[in-house]
């Protein structure tokens, strides 16, 4: 039953991710936690537990989106060469971040960051552009901002790497793509520390890899893959505008809730 709940979660996640062009991680660490919560798992891990299995799932659908975005030629490589380099730095600190705070303080702050970006989507708040890419010691700065960040929050930093890329004047199409990119780094440096990090960690479930639970990471990589695809051609289809204000609506009663 608990595998079915993961399914489903990858295909939710994949499908938002394709029609709204965000990281599943924003929706899949709120729901697993809802989901430990529910199979009584420590309160006390269930939280870092839930960041570190999103990361993990990420690993496997930016693989997917990494490919379609090469095939049109968007990817940006040097700026991904750059920015990786700070992202590997970043995601192993933000790692080490997330574990320094205890699991509802950490709740607490995905809710915040989960209401922050509600408020950008339902208002469409873009940065201008207005400057040029930054050079090597710039994108690597950012890189490792991003990486760390991410880490905290279980996501693959689409939803910061994106504003950043098109604040530096890069088209949105390269923007996106790039983004997608550098989710590999971030989502595979960030789960590989949480592994490490949750190794000896007691009160994890049975099949946890340090604060990566399997069954769900499974499950969610299985049905993600697939519907990120399905997600991205239903995008062409239906009202963009509409589609976010949903989508925002649901990331705010998300953080509320996170919050209260």
């Amino acid at each position: 039953m608990e595998f079915l709940l993961y399914l489903l979660l990858g295909a939710a996640a994949g499908v938002l991710a394709g029609l709204f062009g965000v990281g599943g991680g924003i929706i899949i660490v709120p729901v697993l936690v809802f989901s430990f919560t529910a199979q009584g798992i420590d309160p006390a891990v269930l939280t870092h537990l839930a960041v570190g299995t999103s990361l993990a799932t990420i690993v496997f659908t930016s693989i997917n989106s990494i490919l379609e975005h090469q095939r049109k030629g968007a990817v940006l490589w040097p700026v991904f060469a750059w920015m990786t380099l700070g992202i590997l730095l970043g995601a192993g600190l933000g790692s080490l971040t997330a574990a320094a705070i205890n699991g509802p303080l950490l709740q607490k702050i995905i809710g915040v960051f989960a209401i922050i970006i509600a408020i950008q989507m339902g208002l469409e708040l873009k940065p201008k552009a207005g400057r040029a890419v930054p050079g090597k010691l710039g994108l690597t700065a950012a890189g490792g901002v991003i990486g760390w960040a991410s880490a905290i929050f279980g996501i693959g930093g689409g939803s910061l790497t994106v504003p950043f890329l098109t604040w530096r004047s890069v088209p949105m199409q390269q923007a996106v793509a790039t983004s997608s990119a550098c989710g590999l780094p971030i989502a595979a440096a960030s789960a590989l520390s949480f592994m490490v990090i949750g190794w000896q960690e007691p009160g994890l479930p049975q099949w946890s890899v340090g604060f990566v639970y399997l069954p769900a990471m499974a499950g969610i990589a299985i049905t993600s893959m697939f519907f990120a695809r399905f997600g991205a051609r239903l995008a062409h289809k239906l009202s963009p505008r509409l589609l976010k204000r949903l989508f925002a609506l649901l990331l705010l009663v998300v953080g509320v809730n996170f919050l209260i």
